[in-house]
């Protein structure tokens, strides 16, 4: 099954309310939907992964942005609240015709059935370690204050259209250096050995020129109170 972006959020907003809708049914051409009651399952609690999902609802639905909007904490106008990522895994999978939002490694734990989606650039694409990495390598990184991006909706034809990155917060002046600098052999350890690692447990290594381009910036931005590097670009 494969759904759009418009058809998620009005999954979510209790628009579309079963499964053999019209309009699901226009997209699935040949597949065997069922006469069953959409359940909606969402957080309970705040949390970044409800605000990645409501970010890309409020790109893909003028009436979800208007309405509803994107917040790590929303007003659902429909359905069953959870508690984490496992309570909306556990709830989905023990409620027919439920669907809801988790990080990756929970429906894979769980063995969630999961739905294709059309990206950005109208190709249907599959949830996979894959797919999120062609998403954050699309992403401009170099032109991205601090790193900050939103990863959703990205451009390309491989990219999952909710991908979400996590961030480290470091001081540009440490008040310890040395700290600092044992922080950053960590990280620097993890980009370079850490990758089976995070892939084993269903999360994304950052592609290898985002990576070059944030011990860059370690170079360049992190100094101790006499202005010197605290990182050097040949540590």
């Amino acid at each position: 099954m494969k759904l759009t972006g418009a058809q998620v959020a009005d999954i979510f907003r209790g628009v579309i309310k079963k499964w053999n809708d019209p309009l699901l049914v226009k997209t699935n051409a040949g597949v065997a939907l069922p006469n069953l009651p959409i359940t909606v399952v969402h957080r309970s609690d705040g949390s970044g992964t409800t605000f990645l999902f409501t970010n890309y609802l409020s790109q893909s639905s003028p009436d979800w942005a208007g309405k509803i909007g994107a917040n790590s904490a929303v007003e659902w106008p429909v359905g069953i609240g959870a508690k984490g990522n496992e309570g909306v895994a556990n709830m989905a999978k023990q409620t027919d015709g439920a669907i809801g939002y988790v990080e990756f490694a929970y429906a894979k734990q769980n063995n969630l059935t999961f739905t294709k989606m059309v990206n950005h650039d109208g190709k249907v694409v599959t949830p996979s370690i894959e797919a999120f990495q062609a998403a954050a390598a699309k992403a401009d990184w170099a032109n991205a204050k601090d790193y900050y991006l939103i990863l959703t909706n990205q451009a390309g034809d491989a990219s999952w259209p909710i991908t979400g990155a996590s961030f480290i917060l470091m001081y540009k002046q440490p008040g310890d250096a040395d700290a600092a600098l044992t922080a950053l052999k960590f990280f620097d350890w993890a980009y370079k050995s850490g990758g089976d690692m995070a892939t084993e447990l269903a999360y994304v290594p950052m592609p290898a020129n985002v990576v070059d381009q944030v011990r860059q910036t370690w170079a360049s931005s992190i100094k101790d109170s006499s202005g010197k590097a605290v990182w050097s670009a040949s540590q």
